[in-house]
């Protein structure tokens, strides 16, 4: 089985982050500057904090690509930190430059702080906040941006756009997938509405005042994809699963839905279901989309639609309180350069894990060792999926 696999290294302060991606077909045409797009988007946003302002972030692909062209073999990406160069002593492996900087010793609610130095008996907590710290989401993004470009061959895109931060919200009427997608991309908070944006924009500069931060919500969508991707067959093959696992993966995120998601709770079976229509030029149809195009952990032919949730920021300016986890007094947490809200970055992130899922989906479903091979196989299948439709 076809199978795509990921993995991330690096740390928020080291040298760079670094990323490879296994079981691309060989032949898929990567255009870095795409990649570079999407880390742009992921560094943009209204509330961001000052790394933004020191990073640029650029990728390196250092193997698996000739040529402009997938060999077949594991893609190595690379991301440069530049503020490397004010953390060589700090964050070198060196042990000559042991105790050169003062250990954090005072957890921050909210992180990985305290559970990880307990967790892996570290005295300093900066050996696990480095490793936790959204950082090493560019690499993921840098990783979806590869994904991306898969699944373009065969027709998928994937968008995203804000409907919350903080107490206010964004709804949208009747406009189409692709038109808050464009919309949003020209939003400073990616929400598709300028009125709106407004709002956002103030409520966050009103916590930025406060000392304070803001969490959200998004949409991810996708259009374009085939029936049947994932399985009902067993528990860890269901394709909502993956997803709602690949994008509570990311830092802050706290709950995921698809389609309808939590008001099903309040509505009755017949004003959830969606309902299925035949005519002989489309075939199967449907008139609503409260599934959020997934039945049974298969995608059914209609748009994916996840909506996510954010938690605040737990970095604040005025910090809470803490203890010291040498000295066990009470203190106030340190304070770790950080963003006043980062919703509309976590939702690019979200594009990019929704993408890297479906990518080995795709895998899964149709494999090939060449992109020629898994199109053949894709259209025969797509070929297949017509005939039974009429």
């Amino acid at each position: 089985m076809a199978r795509i696999k990921y993995i991330t290294s690096g740390e928020s302060h080291g040298q760079a982050l670094t990323g490879v991606i296994e079981g691309l077909p060989s032949g898929l045409e990567i255009l870095v500057e795409r990649i570079n797009d999407e880390l742009k988007r992921r560094q943009k946003g209204y509330g961001r904090g000052g790394r933004m302002k020191i990073e640029s972030d650029r990728v390196n692909i250092l193997s698996g690509l000739r040529w402009g062209k997938t060999l077949g073999s594991p893609l190595c990406l690379q991301i440069i930190n530049k503020d490397w160069e004010n953390w060589k002593q700090g964050m070198s492996n060196d042990v000559a430059d042991l105790g050169s900087i003062e250990p954090v010793t005072r957890p921050r609610p909210g992180h990985a702080d305290l559970s990880g130095a307990l967790k892996y008996n570290h005295r300093d907590i900066r050996n696990v906040l480095e490793r936790s710290s959204a950082r090493e989401t560019a690499m993921r993004v840098a990783l979806g941006g590869v994904a991306k470009q898969f699944l373009a061959e065969f027709g998928v895109m994937i968008g995203s756009y804000v409907i919350r931060i903080g107490g206010v919200e964004f709804k949208p009427l009747d406009e189409s997938l692709i038109e808050l997608y464009n919309k949003a991309e020209e939003s400073e908070v990616r929400c598709a509405d300028k009125s709106v944006s407004e709002q956002m924009k103030a409520a966050i500069d009103k916590a930025k005042e406060q000392g304070d931060t803001l969490g959200g919500a998004f949409i991810v969508f996708v259009i374009g994809l085939p029936v049947g991707i994932g399985s009902h067959i067993q528990w860890d093959r269901k394709i909502d699963g993956r997803l709602a696992q690949a994008i509570i993966g990311i830092q802050a995120v706290k709950a995921v839905e698809f389609g309808l998601g939590a008001k099903v709770a309040e509505l009755s079976g017949s004003q959830v279901m969606d309902e299925i229509f035949y005519d002989e030029t489309d075939g199967y149809y449907r008139k609503t989309n409260n599934a959020g195009g997934i039945e049974g952990g298969m995608t059914n032919g209609m748009p994916l639609i996840i909506r996510a949730v954010m938690k605040p920021i737990p970095t604040l300016r005025k910090p809470l309180s803490s203890v010291d986890i040498i000295t066990k007094e009470a203190f106030k947490a340190a304070y770790e350069r950080s963003d006043v809200c980062a919703v509309p970055a976590c939702a690019v992130i979200a594009e990019a894990m929704t993408a890297l899922v479906l990518a080995d989906g795709f895998m899964e479903k149709f494999g090939g060792d060449s992109m020629e091979e898994t199109k053949r196989n894709y259209d025969g299948y797509i070929n297949t999926i017509l005939q039974l439709k009429k």
